[in-house]
């Protein structure tokens, strides 16, 4: 894995050193824009299995025959097997991390079966792979989640002051996932769980590696950023009739910014889920953290 993280972080900073030489800019400003680039490389690199579901959904959704023998969906679900297993084969994710995120296919299709028996979305072709009327696909998505999570924490060498404890955070999360199934039929509790949220981690910041310098942000933007792709992408996913909410049965229309919420929601879940095997490191300064490094 180190051989490949080190190929990775050369091309990476290659790729940025070309970019920076392409504007004329100098000094500070320079620096500043090969900084930048590196960042949104390496957060190609890490989202490298979102990016793949994301994409196939779109390809097949343009170019796969609707008459095939193997259902467009059961083809997503072979595909993301085949993801998963090369992710683990080429040791871009640990045997550790693989167990972690399996618990997101769980965790993902459970809610999915509920949700979609409640008539909050829907899946609108067949398949052999499924259960319920769930594509067995649709795990794979919450697990591309927790890929970036866990890949990201590695990668980023992330780094945190003012954590709240992992009590605290796996009660939350709790709540949270809870939420999901008993505002059917309670009161919805999640403005005042993610109120919760921002209350618990309103002083901690989140350190992240770019090059040889640390930086840091808050840790609420950071979850906030995760949720806003996750829409992002769940607009791609809509858009390709993947699945699809009641509005967008009779066409496509962009999915409610309102459900940025519940993705926040997600992104904490996640991140809490990613701590069993990545329990948060605290930031202990520049000096002692590239000595970490090398």
């Amino acid at each position: 894995m180190l051989a490949i993280r080190s190929r990775a972080d050369a091309v990476i900073e290659a790729l940025a050193a070309h970019g920076t030489r392409l504007v004329p800019l100098r000094g500070r400003p320079a620096e500043a824009l090969h900084a930048l680039l590196v960042f949104g490389f390496r957060q190609a690199w890490v989202c490298l299995f979102g990016s793949l579901m994301v994409g196939l959904l779109i390809a097949t959704h343009f170019v796969y025959p609707s008459h095939a023998a193997l259902s467009h969906y059961d083809l997503l679900t072979l595909a993301a097997v085949a993801i998963q297993i090369a992710l683990v084969a080429l040791r871009l994710e640990t045997w550790d991390e693989l167990k972690v995120i399996l618990l997101f296919h769980v965790a993902g299709t459970a809610m999915e079966v509920f949700k979609t028996a409640v008539g909050s979305w829907l899946y609108p072709e067949a398949a052999v792979l499924r259960i319920g009327g769930v594509p067995l696909f649709t795990g794979f998505m919450y697990a591309s989640v927790g890929s970036y999570l866990a890949r990201a924490i590695r990668e980023f060498d992330l780094r945190f002051t003012g954590h709240p404890s992992p009590a605290v955070t796996a009660a939350l999360s709790a709540a949270l996932y809870a939420n999901l199934f008993t505002h059917h039929y309670w009161i919805d509790l999640r403005y005042v769980l993610i109120a919760l949220v921002a209350v618990a981690f309103r002083r901690c910041q989140v350190h992240y590696r770019v090059s040889t310098r640390y930086h840091r942000m808050p840790m609420l933007l950071g979850l906030l950023l995760i949720a806003l792709f996750i829409w992002l992408a769940e607009n791609l996913g809509t858009f390709s009739h993947a699945w699809l909410y009641p509005a967008q049965r009779d066409g496509w229309t962009m999915v409610s910014p309102s459900k940025l919420g519940s993705w926040f929601m997600l992104s904490n879940m996640s991140y809490v889920i990613v701590t069993l095997v990545s329990p948060p490191r605290t930031w202990q300064g520049q000096a002692e953290a590239k000595r970490e490094q090398s």
